[in-house]
């Protein structure tokens, strides 16, 4: 998930660099946008070093040395577009008072009137400003629109005085976007082990076999298990995809090393989702030589694979089990026939044929398919929203029934 990170003129600014670092560590993606007067306080470079991405400081993207172009001048319809999440932390009264009027005076009061996604403040201002009828007319009229507000903690101020206006903990900020975006930690203290992407079989040094999954579905998996507190084991084939930070990555090519390093792992996991496109078959022998082209017809003799998600079935004991199975036709009796044939707790099934479904794309659509008779079925939803629903019903299946 992306958020916008608004920083504005106080001394609290400083604060928002910690921020920043606690954001990341809820595998939350950070856009930073600061006013001119943050800019007294904190330098942009920090907020770059820290994110690795641009720091958003002037509305038409101004410099000395160039003109504002098309691109920079709509930057915050593009910005507002693509952010979960607009977070203001310190939010100075100024701010606030643009908020609550609707007043587009730079960057992020921009951004604010231009964005659909919820908003997040956390004020940091002297007492008297806090205290102040304006203010606080201000806060209950953004209250009002949906806006969150994390209130300012009380102590000793950078002014001198004594009372609320202390930027909240960086923790308690970071549990109401938690709350907010809907981020849960219901999967701590658990070990999710999950598989990924396709599996090749080599016919010779050249060649191989596989298919077309690209490893999305299992990677937005590995990444949501990982949001909602569980270690995570990704047992991988080749993909192109970047491996979600804090993720245990074990990279495979075969299905023969797919099954080897998912039972080195399997003892460790309370959940195992098998969503690897595994092959089916392998050449009965791999030539050691590239094999010439010749004029006549090659017969190319296949062997079936092992069955990694059956050999789990039968030994899974407490665990959660999770097979995934994509099909062209006859979804649900498919889907039911493999539920009972490999012992597992739920199959998420799919039609590939269908359009946002199949493989290599951003969305799917899926049913879920339980041991208790349930179907599950999805709308067409991202393949990270798909992996939170999962996760649900992973933890709704009853203890007594694994």
């Amino acid at each position: 998930m992306k958020i916008a990170l608004g920083v504005t003129g106080g001394v609290a600014a400083y604060k928002a660099a910690e921020l920043v670092r606690r954001l990341q560590q809820e595998k939350l993606d950070v856009q930073v946008v600061m006013t001119r007067a943050a800019q007294e306080f904190i330098t942009a470079l920090t907020f770059a070093a820290l994110t690795g991405q641009k720091v958003i400081t002037e509305m038409f993207g101004r410099d000395d040395a160039a003109p504002a172009n098309v691109e920079s001048a709509i930057e915050h319809i593009a910005v507002a577009q693509r952010i979960d999440l607009l977070l203001v932390a310190p939010a100075t009264a100024d701010i606030l008072g643009q908020f609550a009027h609707g007043v587009a005076g730079d960057f992020l009061s921009t951004l604010y009137l231009a964005t659909k996604a919820p908003v997040v403040v956390a004020p940091a201002m002297n007492v008297n400003m806090w205290e102040h009828p304006a203010t606080q007319e201000n806060l209950a009229t953004l209250r009002a629109r949906g806006v969150h507000v994390v209130n300012p903690d009380e102590g000793y101020l950078a002014c001198g005085m004594t009372g609320a206006g202390r930027l909240a903990a960086t923790e308690a900020i970071v549990e109401r976007v938690r709350s907010v975006l809907g981020l849960r930690r219901d999967l701590e203290g658990q070990t999710a082990l999950v598989t990924a992407g396709a599996t090749r079989e080599d016919i010779d040094p050249v060649r191989f076999l596989t298919n077309r999954s690209s490893g999305k579905m299992g990677y937005a998996l590995a990444e949501a298990a990982a949001r909602r507190g569980a270690r995570v084991v990704l047992v991988s084939g080749p993909t192109d995809l970047r491996v979600p930070e804090g993720v245990d990555w074990i990279p495979v090519r075969s299905t023969e090393e797919m099954r080897n390093a998912v039972r080195e792992r399997a003892a460790e996991a309370n959940v195992i989702v098998m969503a690897a496109a595994v092959s089916d078959y392998r050449p009965a022998a791999a030539q050691p030589q590239k094999m010439k082209r010749g004029d006549e017809r090659l017969v190319l003799e296949l062997e079936p694979t092992p069955d990694i998600l059956a050999e789990l079935g039968r030994e899974k004991g407490s665990r959660i089990l999770v097979g995934f199975a994509a099909e062209t036709a006859n979804v649900s009796e498919n889907a039911r026939g493999k539920l009972a044939r490999k012992g597992a707790d739920m199959i998420v099934a799919n039609d590939v044929t269908q359009e946002g479904a199949g493989f290599d794309t951003d969305t799917n659509i899926v049913t879920l398919f339980l041991r208790d008779g349930r179907e599950i079925p999805l709308p067409k939803l991202t393949k990270f929203e798909v992996a939170n629903r999962i996760f649900d019903e992973i933890l709704a299946i009853p203890k007594s029934s694994h």
